[in-house]
């Protein structure tokens, strides 16, 4: 998927919202758990009825390997079930995965290739040789890790080294890697307040942004900072809605939220 075209259904929708397929047994409703693939047929339900309100899914891998090849299986079938049935929809294997060259492009090509993610979340931290494999994929799309929004991203992301920002060095180096216009990067909504300097250094690369809602980000501050001329931004959230019920009209519900989430949005692009 080219970046004009997510571009064109974040317009055709109204709507920037991704919506995170993080999928936990204990918290599923329980009737699932009778079904051969419950991991599957909760993602199955959850998109058939809010697909129409976003432009994104982003399952976290960790959810689905925490069930050893069930969990992978489940995974495989829900990116299949996307690809086939809404290929509209822009897809984030968000694996947070960045090692030495050639392990790299391993990662790349199962991601890529293999389960045919359109993007997926890569770590900074072991620098140019281990970003620019995933960066070689011709309309595929990295996500780096900027600034997140746990706790801990005080303990590096913000430390100042000679003069500036860890985060904002992250950010001005990965501009100048090989195919660097297939970089989007990590910017989690409860560091709004830092929206405005990040897009001084890159104003036009589109920003997902995790934690509106069950982690406590708002919404209108990070459009105010964050969003640029063709929007540029992905606003992720995953418990708010996947689990808004554990009852048996779970889906109408999570349809009900993510609706909520998109009209808000509408609001903001109409303004």
């Amino acid at each position: 998927m080219t970046q004009e075209y997510l571009i064109s259904q974040i317009q055709k929708k109204k709507s920037y919202l991704c919506i995170g397929l993080d999928v936990d047994l204990n918290k599923i409703p329980a009737h699932l758990l009778k079904e051969e693939d419950p991991i599957f047929t909760f993602n199955k339900a959850i998109i058939d009825a809010t697909h129409h309100f976003c432009v994104a899914y982003k399952p976290n891998t960790a959810f689905y390997e925490a069930y050893g090849l069930k969990g992978w299986k489940a995974l495989e079938k829900t990116i299949n079930y996307l690809n086939e049935n809404h290929p509209e929809i822009f897809t984030i294997a968000d694996a947070k995965r960045g090692d030495i060259g050639n392990t790299s492009t391993m990662y790349a090509k199962a991601f890529f290739e293999d389960l045919a993610f359109d993007s997926v979340t890569v770590a900074p931290y072991m620098g140019k040789d281990s970003v620019e494999p995933f960066l070689a994929f011709e309309n595929k799309h990295t996500i780096l890790l900027a600034l997140t929004s746990n706790e801990g991203a005080f303990d590096f992301q913000t430390k100042t080294v000679d003069g500036k920002e860890l985060y904002k060095q992250v950010l001005e180096t990965s501009k100048t890697w090989k195919n660097s216009q297939n970089l989007m990067y990590v910017v989690g909504a409860t560091k709004a307040k830092y929206l405005a300097e990040i897009r001084k250094i890159i104003p036009d690369n589109f920003l997902l942004v995790p934690g509106v809602g069950a982690q406590g980000g708002n919404l209108q501050d990070v459009c105010k900072y964050g969003m640029n001329k063709q929007v540029g931004l992905l606003i992720n959230s995953s418990r708010g809605i996947i689990y808004a019920s554990n009852n048996k009209d779970f889906a109408e519900v999570a349809a009900a939220k993510a609706k909520e989430l998109q009209l808000e949005m509408e609001v903001i692009l109409n303004n």
